[in-house]
């Protein structure tokens, strides 16, 4: 499966290539990507549209950055790598 996003004027996200939504609230949304790790952060945050059958992904609100790790593997206690990055 191939990974691509689209912003459109940073307020609309649409995603391809994921593989599993980890977290998301207004603030942040957490994927994983068959790229790795892919943190969203921003403000209004919310997915419009889920298809974990397709690898399809659409968050809206105020996107403030994109961050991408190769962490493959994730501890959702403790957030792993971006927990400790973005605190």
């Amino acid at each position: 499966m191939e990974h691509r996003l689209q912003l459109t004027n940073r307020k609309n996200l649409g995603l391809t290539g994921i593989v599993d939504v980890i977290r998301f609230d207004l603030n942040e949304v957490l994927l994983e990507t068959e790229n790795g790790m892919l943190m969203v952060k921003g403000a209004d945050l919310h997915v419009s549209r889920l298809s974990l059958e397709k690898g399809e992904v659409d968050i809206d609100g105020e996107v403030d950055t994109l961050a991408y790790s190769d962490t493959p593997s994730f501890d959702k206690k403790t957030g792993g790598m971006f927990g400790r990055l973005f605190a």
